[in-house]
């Protein structure tokens, strides 16, 4: 499954406003003293889970940006390039001088559903992902907690759709629609029936199993007047996989589409999850 580079422009200001501190600033303190970092992004779409993260890691940072999409891959490239103080290409890398650090940027084209293994070099100190894993199946993530666990790396994800959505002002057609969109969810995305919003409690039980430390914080959406053509946006996404469902009558979805493009604010829940081998 992939997204659109327009969807991840219009998403990024919102998902780096929702990230949890409270984890961002966990991140900063285990690779404290530290003046190198190798990290590994997967599904990392048009990089914005980078510029969401490079500010809580040592000086000297080594990315590794995995993606299935070329398209998506060409325009991290390019949103980088235009986000960094300085950019300069080194071979197929990207170099980046930001805010005092030297971020040295790799891009690999990799189907994650053939076995995250293959994405992970041997010199990785940190896994990083956003609005990954609601998308996999579960038992890709037993296998993707397996492999973290045989090397003893830890994960950094963010954005994990955790089920809630609360719309204001309330519709009739909320409960219906969501149940429906919950159906959605669950289809395969491409790794096989999605965890949908179980993924945050299959990841911690998984890791919990292997002794890692969990940390978890919730990162909501909050799409108040400042994010309009998201909601909107959201909103239609929302009412097209509703009508894949077949579930919800037509009218309704109609209406409760109608009303949403009027104007509405909407809460979308997620959450942010550290895991660190004990």
């Amino acid at each position: 499954m992939s997204f659109s580079p327009e969807w991840l422009a219009l998403r990024e200001p919102a998902d780096h406003a929702a990230r949890s501190s409270t984890l961002l600033a966990a991140v900063a303190h285990h690779f404290a003293g530290r003046n190198a970092v190798s990290v590994v992004d997967l599904g990392c779409g048009a990089g914005s889970n980078l510029r969401g993260t490079y500010a809580a890691l040592p000086a000297r940072q080594d990315w590794r940006l995995v993606d299935y999409d070329p398209h998506l891959l060409a325009a991290a490239r390019e949103r980088l390039a235009a986000w960094a103080d300085a950019a300069r290409d080194d071979g197929d890398r990207l170099v980046l001088d930001k805010d005092g650090r030297t971020i040295t940027v790799a891009f690999h084209g990799a189907d994650l559903n053939a076995g995250p293994a293959e994405a992970l070099p041997a010199d990785a100190d940190l896994v990083t992902a956003a609005a990954l894993f609601d998308l996999v199946s579960p038992a890709w993530i037993d296998t993707f907690v397996a492999i973290l666990a045989a090397r003893r790396l830890p994960l950094y994800t963010v954005l994990t759709y955790d089920g809630t959505e609360r719309w204001d002002p309330p519709h009739a057609a909320d409960a219906a629609m969501l149940a429906a969109f919950h159906a959605h969810q669950a289809t395969d995305k491409g790794f096989g029936p999605a965890a949908g919003p179980r993924a945050a409690e299959l990841m911690v039980g998984a890791f919990a199993a292997t002794g890692y430390e969990v940390r978890r914080a919730p990162s909501p959406w909050r799409l108040d007047a400042r994010f309009a053509s998201l909601a909107r946006e959201l909103a239609a996404g929302f009412a097209g996989a509703v009508r894949e469902t077949g579930r919800v009558p037509e009218a309704d979805v109609a209406a409760w589409l109608a009303s949403r493009l009027a104007g509405a604010a909407c809460e979308v829940g997620h959450e942010d999850l550290f895991a660190v081998p004990r």
